[in-house]
């Protein structure tokens, strides 16, 4: 089974590898990063059709390497992952899509940290789909930690870990349950959680098990 990752950040690629040695071993893992992607959505403060394009390029590229399954770990363009399930020959699993569950499941007052604007947007409407799909009524605190993604990619982990932290002790009190909107501020989640006492959710292991269980149902067919 061979499953390709397309990353639009650098970031992610090592937590990704890291991940599926752990809990998929057995599965060939191909990474396909491009971060001028994610430049370009910041840049225009929306996905252009140019960023589409090239992301579905990429999707086509995976599948000419084998891919069975694809692993979307970008959220600023989930959407567009979304739309691609339509018409690719195989699935497309997107790193946030168990998290949002998650977070419906566990509380109705759900808080979403985020260090980029264009990836606040997208993942309040993944979780709002969500709670549709469920049937629930949720309320949605936004908190976007300015600069902080600028500073994870110049390498400034503190500052970033500071910005995050700083957001989120400032709307803990309007939430029941934080979601990490981008994978790369996985590894504040227990800091964060001892923090503010509030549950936090993260996607990237969520992600990799959502790509676990679509193995398994592969495989049963």
């Amino acid at each position: 089974m061979t499953v390709a990752a397309i990353h639009t950040a650098t970031p992610m690629i090592e937590p990704t590898k890291e991940l599926f040695a752990e809990h998929l071993p057995g599965v060939r893992l191909i990474n396909i990063v491009d971060d001028s992607l994610i430049q370009d959505v910041i840049r225009n403060n929306e996905v252009t059709p140019g960023v589409k394009k090239r992301l579905i390029s990429y999707y086509y590229a995976a599948i000419d390497a084998g891919a069975d399954i694809i692993f979307n770990t970008c959220s600023s363009v989930g959407e567009t992952a979304i739309a691609a399930r339509e018409f690719l020959p195989v699935p497309v699993v997107k790193i946030d899509d168990e998290m949002a569950r998650q977070a419906v499941r566990i509380s109705c007052r759900i808080g979403i940290l985020s260090t980029l604007q264009t990836t606040l947007g997208p993942t309040c409407r993944l979780v709002e789909s969500m709670a549709m799909e469920a049937g629930k009524g949720i309320t949605i605190k936004e908190g976007l930690a300015d600069g902080a993604f600028q500073a994870i990619i110049a390498g400034n982990r503190e500052l970033h870990d500071q910005l995050i932290m700083k957001k989120a002790i400032e709307i803990a009190d309007e939430a029941d349950v934080f979601v990490l909107a981008q994978g790369s501020m996985a590894r504040m989640e227990q800091s964060l959680a001892a923090a503010t006492g509030k549950i936090v959710l993260s996607s990237p292991l969520s992600g990799v098990l959502n790509v676990a269980q679509k193995i398994r149902e592969i495989s049963k067919k």
